[in-house]
Order: structure tokens, then sequence, then C-alpha cells
């Protein structure tokens, strides 16, 4: 297993992720796309998530297949970027067919950013045009750290931000993850710049320092969030041909990946939740083994992508926490 060409979801043959954020509210909209629809499931193990449409990607539900996944801030508001991704797909022809109409599918899940130092005072709901701007931008090289859905996203002790990484399997399989971390608990191993997810990591790409000398088990982290204030949402993504119930799995077993890079994770106070899609262009050959060395393959390069996400966010005037970089970088 390697990284692949850029080390993000996009190494998935026929993958785009398009970003928009508003800089004065401190918010913003990540949008997952393909250039045709793909199988796609979730699995949600945090108490708090805020979601749109996920209810249809039940293995047993009539629609198989979506065609875009929204990652975005805003809470509840944010539920509204689905709706401009879903307009600017349908004036492009795309969606389910409903006699002579286009719907698309566009599942969603959004993050608490409200308190996090940007401008909320607005008239009317901005992330629908968040949305729509997202989606035009669409390409095979996003922006990461603050950036999208990442742009205002905080972690219990740094600044977070949107992360990926990606694994080319020796079957050929293409996995990626990418994911906006707003997370209560921590990426690093207590106030060091030591990240948890440091035994995943490939080559550099967050800082290749290794795994933290100690630190301490009995440690009992306060929730440093108040209610409703956290939440880490990703998608793992692959180019294997997957049924939606094979999804649920690699999108269950991608949950390990969180654990092992936020301490905590999965708490009654976040909304932690993957989705997983298959675009279908490449066959399992062994079902079971291919199946089992994409769950384990998807869990490490969602851990290895919260990691970037901090490691990469930037520090900005009027942040309510510190960027990792700003503290243990120089220059």
């Amino acid at each position: 297993m390697k990284p692949g060409t850029r080390n993000l979801i996009t190494d998935v043959p026929g993958l785009l992720v398009g970003n928009a954020h508003d800089a004065r509210m401190k918010s913003g909209v990540t949008v997952l796309f393909a250039d045709r629809p793909f199988t796609a499931a979730v699995n949600v193990m945090g108490g708090a998530p805020g979601t749109r449409e996920t209810d249809l990607l039940a293995p047993d539900r009539l629609v198989q297949q979506v065609d875009a996944l929204v990652l975005a801030g805003g809470s509840a508001f944010g539920l509204d970027a689905c709706s401009g991704v879903a307009d600017g797909l349908r004036a492009g022809g795309r969606g389910f067919a409903v006699g002579d109409q286009r719907v698309p599918i566009v599942p969603g899940a959004i993050l608490f950013d409200l308190l996090n130092g940007g401008d909320k005072s607005w008239d009317r709901n901005p992330y629908y045009a968040l949305g729509k701007s997202a989606l035009a931008a669409a390409n095979n090289d996003p922006a990461l750290g603050s950036a999208g859905a990442g742009y205002g996203a905080l972690t219990g002790r740094w600044k977070g931000g949107l992360g990926s990484a990606s694994a080319v399997l020796d079957s050929g399989h293409t996995i990626g993850a990418l994911v906006a971390v707003n997370a209560l608990g921590s990426a690093t191993v207590g106030n060091g710049a030591h990240f948890w997810a440091a035994p995943w990591e490939m080559g550099a790409e967050f800082g290749a320092l290794g795994p933290a000398a100690t630190h301490n088990p009995s440690d009992e982290p306060p929730p440093t969030k108040g209610r409703h204030e956290a939440t880490t949402i990703a998608i793992i993504a692959t180019d294997a041909a997957l049924t939606q119930a094979e999804c649920l799995r690699l999108a269950t077993a991608a949950q390990d990946g969180m654990a092992r890079a936020l301490v905590p994770s999965h708490t009654l106070l976040d909304g932690d939740l993957v989705f997983a899609a298959g675009t279908g262009d490449r066959p399992l050959t062994d079902p079971v083994a291919d199946a089992f060395r994409l769950g384990h393959a998807g869990a490490c390069c969602l851990a290895r992508a919260i990691a970037r996400a901090v490691y990469l966010a930037d520090p900005m005037p009027g942040d309510v926490l510190p960027a990792w970089k700003a503290r243990f970088t120089s220059g």
C-alpha cells in the first residue's frame, strides 16, 4: 500500500472536490462530485449528527446511487448547501429520472462552527450559494487545511480543517479519504506536536514527527466544547465495484481511523459520521479479501487525513484557538 499520486481522494479516477468559503463568516462547504452517479452508504457513530437524505443510503432503499456528497459548516443552516448543489446538478441534466424530471440525489452532513469568531449575522442563509459555488469549483487538486467545510473548524485543542489522503493497494484498487475535522477531542497527544495518527503516517505528510514518547493513559480529558459544538464528518471513496451494503461495511470499518486520530472520538457531543462511496470502475477479484483490505486501508487513510487537516490549518486574525502550524513551525 502506498499513497496515490496526489495523496488526495481525487486519486480515485473520476472524482472531483470543490471548496467554497466565506472568510468573514469563517465557514464553508466542500462537495465530492463524480462524472457519473456512484454507490454510497453512511455510518454514524457520534451522538449529535446533522444530516440530509442519509436514510435513502440504506441498502434496502430504492435509490442505490447518488450524484454528489456534501460536507458543510453552519450547523443546521449548512444543510441548505445541498440544495445549492442539487440545483447546480439539475441545471447540468444530472439526477434520478422521474418522468421528464431529474432529481439530483445529494446527501450531506454538517458540523457546528457558529461560535468560531466569524460573523454569523446573515439575513439570508448563505450556504445555498456556497454549495453552488463549491460544485462549480470542483477539480482534482483541492486545497486542504483552512478550506471548504474545514475553513472555520475547531478541535478541542487546535484549529481544525479539511484533510485528505489516499492509498493504492496491491490489488490495484485506489482508496481515499476526505474529512472536515471539528472534533471535541484532540488530534495531538497532550499539548505537544505529536499526532495520535503518527503510526499510520506515510512519508512526511504531517511532519514526520513520529509518535509521542509518552502519554498519560489515565488522562480524563474535559469536554472543552459545549453541547452540539463538535463533529468530524468524512467521506471514504474507492474505485472498487461495491454494493451499497459493501459501502456500508467500508464506512463502518473506516470509523476506526477516526478513533486512531482523535482522542476522544465518537462522543455523545460529536456528530461523527463517515460516508463511503464506490465508483465501480474496478471489480473485486476476491470479494472477501479485497473488501477486508479496503476497510483497513480506508481506516488508515482517514486517520492520516485527520492529522493532515490539523497540520495544514492556517492561523487567521480573530481565531479562538491556535493553529498547529503557528505553534510548532517557524518561518
